[in-house]
């Protein structure tokens, strides 16, 4: 049986209480909560008192959870994330998704693939709003895991519990050169006509080595490119838009099929449009069907026309 006292805890109280661990400060989560830092630091207290132990540790620069506190937080997690897949349960059938997919995307991947499912998207889901968030993989899955997201398009990664993975397409590299290098002018180049001293490194396809470059779109990596020269390796759906950038000249990679990344799709397991977002996986499969520098990835793991 639940206490009394617990029973007067409310999931917005719960909601506050995840603000609060997420940013670390009160002021701050009473901020973007839209209640004031006095009144929250109350809310707060209520939940403790009900659960009969202290969440936070008070008093320093930040706010930190107490050795207890975090199990009881994890909790707080999951009654949250319960409570919203009741909400999405229940609109279930209205419309797919609920009326909207929160669909995360590399940021490397968004604006050269999001203009080919931005037609499409209303006509096999008439109804539902798509919402886009654009960011690395890893923050991308967290948010997945946390129930912030429905659905991330990145690449494979390791297992994560309760979370599906369905491959979908190969998107090969290709090679990004100052206009006055010298294989500018040449159609394909193999990797090793290039100096790795030279490399200037997308940090998602490279997890190591000298020329690191964190936290850059494409186009900023086009113009590191044409700053420093050297030559930097960029995703083909990229090729129209940083082609036709100044100073700047994109060659095929000599045995692309085997130089490039993988892209699938995640959700949830528990997630209550598993059939909508069967529907959306084969949808974006037949985008990237369309598109000829990708290659299908089919049920066994292989490339289209590959494994025969």
């Amino acid at each position: 049986m639940i206490s009394t006292h617990l029973s007067a805890v409310s999931l917005r109280d719960l909601i506050l209480v995840q603000a609060v661990h997420r940013h670390g400060s009160f002021n701050s989560a009473a901020r973007t909560m839209h209640i004031s830092a006095s009144g929250l630091s109350h809310q707060v207290q209520k939940v403790e008192q009900a659960l009969g132990t202290p969440l936070f540790e008070r008093g320093g620069r930040r706010v930190v959870s107490t050795a207890g506190g975090q199990r009881l937080l994890e909790q707080i997690d999951a009654v949250i994330l319960a409570a919203e897949h009741l909400q999405q349960t229940a609109r279930a059938g209205e419309t797919a998704f609920g009326g909207e997919l929160r669909l995360g995307v590399l940021a490397t991947l968004g604006p050269y693939l999001l203009p080919h499912l931005i037609t499409p998207f209303p006509q096999h889901f008439p109804g539902t709003r798509l919402s886009l968030s654009e960011g690395k993989p890893r923050g991308l899955l967290r948010r997945l895991h946390e129930g912030e997201l429905d659905a991330v398009l990145a690449p494979p990664a390791s297992a994560v519990s309760g979370i599906t993975m369905q491959p979908l397409f190969f998107e090969p590299w290709e090679v990004l050169l100052r206009a006055d290098h010298p294989l500018a002018g040449k159609r394909t180049v193999s990797l090793d006509q290039l100096e790795a001293s030279e490399a200037i490194l997308m940090a998602e396809s490279h997890a190591d080595g000298k020329g690191y470059v964190q936290d850059v779109s494409l186009e900023s990596l086009a113009a590191l490119v044409t700053l420093r020269g050297g030559h930097a390796l960029m995703p083909a759906l990229a090729h129209d838009r940083l082609a036709s950038m100044p100073n700047i000249v994109v060659a095929k990679i000599k045995g692309q099929s085997l130089q490039g990344r993988e892209i699938a799709l995640y959700w949830r397991e528990a997630s209550p449009w598993i059939s909508d977002l069967q529907v959306f996986a084969g949808l974006l499969r037949k985008l990237a069907k369309q598109r000829s520098s990708l290659k299908l990835i089919e049920g066994d793991g292989c490339m289209e026309g590959t494994c025969d």
